[in-house]
């Protein structure tokens, strides 16, 4: 019996290599500025929060000055690029495409809550053959207030029917981990993406999806959240 019924994922970071994609993007927004182009490196240290705060990260970092017209700019232009095609350069993790398979053969409903924009992640589910292997998922501009939110998650829990237990969610961020602790659910990391940097338990840490096939001792259910 798989460790839970239900499981609530992050995506980018999680599932997918997303970075190359992002970075495209944020450089087709930034060239409007005449701001440098990054690497996708770069990026990848500065996402978990959503593409607008990616962004103001970023400019932070590098000291660019910028008003509003110029961040309005930038984020349209990132918009715009990323909806076009969001998934070009976008790779899966070692095994996650068959271990979310095999999950779903298992009986075990599953979920997405990523500070994506909606409609791509729309797309990017859709791109990559994911969308059937989910019940609901969630962007940061379809609730209220994204993560590290507890209500983000605990919507896309409302929208697959789950209550307060049975259900853990499973990231690659310290964003993740903190948004699972205050909705008080079960938390597991894996092991790519921004997830070697996350303090967790033992026991909260994957080494890849699959291990949430195999039951949890309760102790260590527990000792996740």
């Amino acid at each position: 019996m798989p460790a839970y019924p239900a499981l609530i994922f992050d995506l980018d970071g999680t599932l997918i290599d997303s970075a190359p994609d992002i970075a495209a993007a944020i450089n087709a927004g930034f060239a409007l500025n005449g701001w440098p182009q990054l690497s996708p490196d770069y990026v990848e240290r500065f996402t978990g929060n959503g593409p607008r705060r990616l962004i103001l990260d970023m400019l932070a970092d590098l000291g660019i000055a910028h008003d509003e017209a110029a961040l309005g700019r930038a984020y349209e232009g990132y918009r715009a690029a990323y909806m076009e095609n969001p998934a070009a350069l976008t790779r899966f993790y070692p095994h996650v495409r068959e271990d979310l398979a095999e999950l779903a053969r298992a009986g075990v409903r599953m979920g997405i809550c990523t500070n994506k924009n909606d409609a791509i992640t729309a797309r990017v589910l859709a791109q990559l053959g994911l969308a059937p292997l989910f019940a609901a998922y969630a962007g940061a501009d379809a609730v209220p207030a994204h993560k590290p939110d507890p209500g983000h998650l605990l919507a896309v829990a409302q929208r697959m029917g789950l209550g307060p237990e049975g259900w853990a969610y499973v990231g690659d961020t310290e964003v993740d981990r903190r948004t699972a602790a205050a909705a008080g659910v079960p938390f597991h990391v894996v092991p790519w993406g921004g997830g070697p940097r996350v303090e967790v338990p033992a026991a909260a840490r994957l080494t890849r999806l699959a291990d949430l096939l195999r039951p949890m001792p309760q102790s260590d259910q527990a000792a996740t959240g």
